[in-house]
């Protein structure tokens, strides 16, 4: 698995922030999206990559800088100057100190947070390739997410239904949440997923936890999957279709249990996984 440590930064630009605002109600974790403007032509990239971003480190523990990848959510749209538009989906995180039990901010995300409008940063990339939308317009997408996660969904939702308007295959969202003011992107806040719906083609299936506020791990995307694994299995028999994955390592866990079960069998859930590797037709995205 790719490291952090193994990514080149030594070339980067300046982007500006264009926006910055909060897509969850106040009472809920708070997931800001952030647009920035790359005043240069030559920055190019596709959905599903990252970029990076180093804030100073924790300097008590010899760390000079604190370096961090984000997912592109949305489309290529060069403005009129030339300019790159990027967004962002960052997640105000915290973390709790092993030791005395105290609770810091994170400090890429709560850096990212708390920028302006016009502030001016450096970025590096675009990184990695995983997600690749196919050429074949008949070919079917599973998208399966939690969280942050759905940056990338939503990226390939705006390109398919923009770029790609004759887009005859079905198009599938599996997306897990802790509560409904969590599902980003298709809160009563910013519903904008609404914008790319095409009735014909895109569904999208939100499970919610049963017990949110008992169960941090719980995402609610076990209850969604199960409910649809029989619809799920049947598609992933197509020759045409894709998986992708995106969001914490229990996304994949969660859906390689259900799976495997509907499967009859770890083994034969297996085969079929390397089966989807080897053509090319399985991408996984997940971070720590």
């Amino acid at each position: 698995m790719t490291q952090l440590s193994d990514y080149d930064t030594s070339r980067s630009c300046e982007a500006v922030v264009k926006e910055n605002h909060r897509i969850t109600p106040k009472d809920t974790a708070e997931v800001r999206s952030i647009r920035l403007t790359v005043p240069h032509a030559r920055f190019a990239f596709v959905e599903g990559q990252n970029i990076g971003f180093t804030v100073p480190g924790a300097q008590a523990y010899g760390h000079a800088g604190h370096f961090r990848l984000y997912t592109i959510a949305n489309t290529p749209q060069p403005e009129t100057a030339g300019d790159i538009d990027i967004e962002l989906c960052v997640r105000r995180c915290f973390y709790i100190d092993e030791v005395s039990g105290e609770e810091y901010p994170g400090l890429a995300s709560n850096t990212l947070c708390d920028l302006q409008p016009g502030d001016k940063i450096d970025i590096t990339g675009p990184y990695g390739d995983a997600f690749c939308i196919p050429d074949d317009s008949a070919a079917n997408l599973l998208m399966i997410g939690t969280g942050t996660g759905i940056a990338p969904f939503r990226a390939f939702i705006q390109h398919i239904y923009d770029k790609q308007a004759n887009w005859q295959g079905k198009v599938r969202l599996f997306y897990g949440a802790r509560s409904g003011t969590e599902k980003l992107y298709q809160n009563d806040i910013r519903n904008d997923l609404a914008n790319y719906y095409d009735q014909e083609t895109f569904q999208a299936f939100e499970g919610l936890s049963h017990r949110p506020w008992m169960d941090r791990e719980d995402t609610g995307l076990s209850n969604v999957l199960e409910d649809n694994a029989v619809e799920i299995w049947e598609l992933m028999q197509d020759p045409g279709t894709h998986v992708y994955l995106a969001g914490l390592p229990k996304t994949a866990q969660d859906f390689y249990k259900v799976m495997a079960k509907i499967a009859g069998s770890e083994a034969r859930w297996r085969w079929m996984r390397e089966e989807m590797i080897e053509q090319q037709r399985w991408s996984e995205l997940l971070y720590s």
